[in-house]
């Protein structure tokens, strides 16, 4: 396909392309033959497109503590980082699908790679704490964008029989921040700090920005879409699903029943969102189809992709925040993020290459067992459970992460082509919710139950201690015994070793409460998988039932007919 046809008027243009080569939607590019050079050439923008639109976050949300320490805010003020982009970056697409339909694939790149330009530099010249949450809230748009942007470049470097396959290893591609951000961002904040990260994301940004003016995408039909009431449901959405998001990422570090604005911002978002969905339920032609999305399957879907982002949280707030609590730092954990970024990176290249568009439910059951075990394997963990130990655990869980998202979208996908392709915001809006509410939502259930079970065993452990115990005062005197050439005093070494005592107390409720933990997630994604199993055979089974109930009436029949005609 010669490129010189892309400066053609559209009508024009379509009429030089092949069936397989002409785009499925609105906004999205053509796919035309393009010469192996060319496909690399897209692969290599995609990826580069991709991770810069998803490592800044990653870089946030994985060392946040260091990142509060150089903002000189408590831990509490810097959470608000990593959930005020989450507020943006949930909602965007409610309005970037749209205007990558009306006004074209060019000028939503222009504008996307302008923005998050202007964000990456911004880091560098504001570094107070109110700038920092503004910079945050904006790169969440602009990261929104550019995830899509990424997934459409990848897909150019695929050809029309194995594009599903590109869809997935685009969708995937975000799986791979984590843990990169762990492994890369420690070592350049031994150079300059967070500076150092700032300049190293402003750079990549400076390399994918000539990379994509460079490269063009195939053009897009464009048709108008934009109605007035599309942004009376945006100014209802955005803030509700902001003030949801707030809860679910602040509630269980300000605690649900301490800070009063909890309960305010909830009522908020209740109010809001109830206020967009009576606006869309009753449109002739909705921004989000709420008929469509509350459709069996879609609901399926949805709790599907909930399910897995919670029951994930294992990995992200359960194992890494047991390994802090036993008193490790990131530099120690090096070993077991490489792992993680390797069966990552496995599971979305498996999961790519082993797709069948007509099982698509089986690779999401499969995840669901993969974190089951993997859980299970880490709620025997001890005081002296290091890194290693969760080597294989936690590769299940990365490489399940990563092999459930795509069969997800193009669940969802083919639902929106049956329909015609009009459903493509409401989905996307659903995929969207469904991975940023359920990865605050898994967090912030984690951690409650966490909390609330080590007050628990902290509490049945301290019953059980008694100082006229005999074995008490042994182990009191053991602890002393370490203090013996520096304390010379005896009732200030018993006082040091009760100390201690009260620390290895906690130490050991936080092992029992993260294994509790570990225990109910296993148990969460067992059903998950049992659940989605059934919803996936049953339509066999009914089919297998309806046809041996057929043969039985066929053969009563039969037998009825016989005696009559003898």
């Amino acid at each position: 396909m010669s490129r010189r046809h892309w400066d053609l008027p559209w009508e024009d243009y379509l009429a030089t392309l092949k069936p397989h080569e002409r785009p499925v939607l609105p906004g999205s590019p053509a796919t035309p033959d393009h010469t192996t050079p060319w496909r690399l050439a897209y692969a290599f923008v995609g990826v580069l497109v991709a991770l810069t639109g998803s490592l800044g976050n990653a870089a946030v949300t994985a060392d946040l503590p260091q990142l509060a320490g150089a903002l000189g805010v408590t831990t509490t003020e810097a959470a608000w980082l990593p959930v005020v982009f989450v507020m943006t970056n949930a909602c965007m697409n409610l309005l970037l699908v749209k205007f990558r339909m009306q006004y074209g694939l060019r000028l939503f790149t222009e504008i996307i790679l302008v923005v998050f330009l202007a964000t990456a530099a911004a880091h560098l010249f504001l570094e107070d704490y109110g700038s920092t949450l503004v910079v945050r809230g904006v790169a969440g748009m602009a990261a929104a964008g550019m995830s899509t942007l990424g997934i459409l470049y990848i897909i150019q470097a695929f050809p029309a029989q194995h594009r599903l396959k590109g869809i997935i290893i685009g969708v995937g591609l975000s799986s791979l921040a984590i843990p990169l951000a762990r492994l890369g961002v420690m070592r350049l904040l031994d150079l300059d700090q967070w500076r150092a990260f700032y300049m190293f994301e402003l750079g990549l940004v400076l390399v994918a920005l000539p990379a994509v003016f460079a490269l063009r995408m195939p053009p897009s039909q464009r048709v108008r879409v934009f109605e007035t009431l599309d942004f009376v449901t945006f100014a209802l959405f955005a803030p509700g699903v902001a003030l949801l998001t707030a809860v679910l990422g602040l509630g269980r570090i300000v605690w649900w029943t301490e800070a009063a604005w909890i309960g305010w911002a909830l009522a908020g978002a209740i109010v809001l969102l109830t206020a967009a969905v009576l606006i869309e339920y009753n449109r002739t032609n909705p921004l989000i189809d709420l008929k469509w999305l509350a459709g069996r399957d879609l609901v399926r879907l949805l709790l599907a992709i909930l399910l897995v982002r919670i029951v994930l949280s294992e990995q992200t707030t359960g194992a890494v925040g047991f390994l802090q609590q036993m008193g490790l730092v990131p530099q120690q954990m090096q070993g077991l993020f490489l792992v993680m970024l390797i069966a990552t990176a496995a599971g979305t290249l498996v999961s790519a290459f082993t797709l069948d568009p007509m099982k698509l439910w089986k690779p999401i059951s499969i995840a669901l067992v993969m974190i089951a075990v993997g859980a299970f394997i880490d709620s025997h963990a001890t005081v002296l459970t290091r890194p290693t130990q969760l080597y294989f655990s936690q590769a299940l869980l990365a490489f399940a992460a990563a092999f459930f998202i795509g069969p997800t979208m193009i669940l969802g996908f083919g639902k929106v082509l049956q329909g015609g392709g009009k459903n493509l915001i409401s989905f996307i809006v659903l995929f969207s919710i469904g991975q940023n509410v359920g990865g605050l939502m898994g967090s912030a259930l984690v951690g409650t139950i966490q909390t609330l079970r080590e007050k628990f065993h902290s509490s049945q452990l301290s019953e059980s201690i008694g100082l006229g115990d005999p074995e008490t005062v042994l182990r009191l005197q053991q602890l002393g015994g370490a203090y013996a050439h520096v304390i010379g005093d005896a009732a200030q070494r018993q006082g040091a070793a009760l100390r201690l005592l009260q620390q290895q107390v906690s130490q050991q409720a936080q092992v029992l409460a993260y294994n509790d933990v570990f225990l109910l997630i296993s148990g969460a994604a067992a059903i998950g998988a049992a659940w989605v199993a059934l919803n996936h055979y049953r339509p066999k089974l009914e089919a297998r039932r309806a046809a041996r109930q057929a043969q039985t009436q066929a053969s009563d029949a039969t037998a009825s007919v016989a005696p009559a005609a003898d």
